[in-house]
């Protein structure tokens, strides 16, 4: 049994334009150096362009981005006598948010529009009609646990 003390998860505070959690760690993964009113400024800038270019609520379109984004089963590597396996497991929710956050933030920097608001709302739009590289990756992370659930037992 452990000694130290349960470590109790903190939850930011919810963000100050849409009252939304998700959006606020969205925003908290956009972040460098610090620089929150950079982040805020390209986020919601890429709200205004979703919402000019589809005449939609912006959060819903982000949030059925992220929905879409977010794996249900990941493959963890496992050593079982000498051998690595891709082991298949289940994300839980918190992962999944997480791994959703940073694949549509480095899909949308390789993206070719001219700013990061631009191309943060083209992988939004994309994500949430079910395509674009974001997409891709969950798939793949799908089909490489699908490939390797004759492993599933080695499960800890």
């Amino acid at each position: 049994m452990s000694r130290r003390k349960r470590i109790v998860k903190r939850v930011p505070p919810p963000d100050p334009k849409y009252g939304s959690l998700q959006v606020a760690a969205f925003v908290n993964g956009l972040l460098r150096r610090g620089k929150r009113s950079v982040a805020e400024k390209i986020f919601y800038g890429a709200l205004d362009i979703i919402e000019d270019k589809t005449k939609t609520n912006p959060v819903e379109v982000f949030e059925k981005a992220m929905k879409n984004v977010e794996p249900v089963v990941e493959v963890k590597s496992r050593r079982v006598g000498g051998s690595t396996y891709q082991v298949p497991v289940e994300v839980k929710s918190n992962r999944r948010q997480a791994l959703a956050i940073r694949w549509m933030i480095s899909y949308a920097k390789a993206r070719g529009e001219k700013t990061m608001a631009q191309r943060l709302a083209g992988e939004f739009m994309a994500a949430s009609k079910g395509e674009g590289n974001s997409i891709k990756k969950r798939e793949d992370t799908h089909r490489m646990a699908e490939a390797n659930k004759a492993f599933a037992h080695f499960r800890w």
